[in-house]
C-alpha cells in the first residue's frame, strides 16, 4: 500500500492536539524485546515524551498485554493505561477491572501453578493475575510443545489460548482485546493514532478502521523488528524500525 509522508500523516494531530489521542503498545513498541519479561524497560525518552504529550493532547495512553501493576512502574496517573488486553484499566489514576474477570483468577492461578510444576522444561511462565503467558523465546525449539501444553490447559480450565510473539497466552473467555480497550477512550476524538508491533495489536488496528468509517482521522503505525508481524506491517500507514524510532515519531507529535 502507498504510505503518506510522515509530516502529512502527523498534520491532523499536530494541528489540533486538543481533539486527538495517541496510544501505544509497550513491548516491542516502547521497550526492546528481552528474554525475561520482568527485565523490560521503556527505551530512553519514552516516558518523558509520553508525559509531554499528555499535557498537550486530549488523551494519551498505553494499551498492552502487560498487567497494570507492571505498567504503573513507569507511567503515572496522567496516562490512560489498559492492561491485559483490556481486562483492567486505569484512567486518572483510578483502577478498574473488567466486571467478568475476577471469577477467573482461580483458574489462572491453577494453570500457572500446574505449568510451573509440570509444563515443558525450559518454558517460562509469566503470571499476570487475570491471565498468564507461556514463553519459549529462550527455547524456540519448544514452540509446538508449548502450544500443545497451552491447548490442553485451555481445554481443562475454560481459558482461551491465544498465539503471541514467541509465546502462548491464556485468557478468560471474555470479549476483551486491544480494540475493546481502545474504542471507549477514542470514540469522542477527531484523530486517533496507535503504535504497535504484535499480533495483539491487530485488534487495535481493527478499532481504528471502525473509527475511520465514522469520520475519525486515524493513523496506524507498525513498529517492525526481526520478528515483525507481516499482517500488521501490511495494514500500517507508517512503518518504523524499532522502539527508538517510535520515540522519535512521538517527539515529532510535539512539534
Amino acid at each position: 500500500m502507498a504510505r503518506p509522508p510522515v509530516t502529512e500523516a502527523l498534520r491532523p494531530f499536530v494541528g489540533d492536539p486538543g481533539r486527538a489521542g495517541i496510544f501505544c503498545d509497550f513491548d516491542g513498541t516502547l521497550a526492546e524485546l528481552v528474554p525475561d519479561p520482568d527485565a523490560a524497560v521503556p527505551v530512553a525518552g519514552a516516558v518523558a515524551v509520553l508525559e509531554e504529550l499528555a499535557d498537550r493532547y486530549a488523551r494519551v495512553g498505553i494499551v498492552s498485554g502487560r498487567p497494570l501493576g507492571f505498567l504503573s512502574r513507569f507511567f503515572d496517573g496522567g496516562l490512560y493505561l489498559a492492561g491485559l488486553y483490556g481486562l483492567e484499566w486505569s484512567a486518572g489514576g483510578e483502577r478498574q477491572d473488567h466486571p467478568q474477570a475476577g471469577a477467573w483468577r482461580e483458574a489462572v492461578d491453577d494453570v500457572a501453578s500446574c505449568s510451573v510444576a509440570r509444563g515443558p522444561e525450559g518454558m517460562r511462565v509469566e503470571t499476570k493475575g487475570l491471565s498468564l503467558t507461556l514463553h519459549y523465546r529462550e527455547h524456540p525449539e519448544l514452540a509446538e510443545e508449548v502450544q500443545a501444553w497451552a491447548e490442553r490447559q485451555a481445554a481443562r480450565s475454560g481459558l482461551v489460548a491465544r498465539g503471541a510473539r514467541m509465546s502462548v497466552e491464556l485468557h478468560p473467555p471474555i470479549d476483551a482485546d486491544k480494540g475493546t480497550a481502545l474504542r471507549p477512550v477514542a470514540a469522542d476524538l477527531d484523530a486517533v493514532c496507535f503504535l504497535g508491533d504484535d499480533l495483539g495489536d491487530l485488534a487495535a488496528f481493527d478499532a481504528l478502521d471502525e473509527l475511520a468509517t465514522a469520520g475519525v482521522t486515524t493513523l496506524r503505525v507498525a513498529v517492525a523488528s526481526g520478528e515483525a508481524v507481516e499482517e500488521l506491517v501490511s495494514r500500517a500507514d507508517l512503518v518504523l524500525d524499532g522502539p527508538a524510532d517510535a520515540v522519535a515519531l512521538l517527539r515529532r507529535l510535539l512539534a
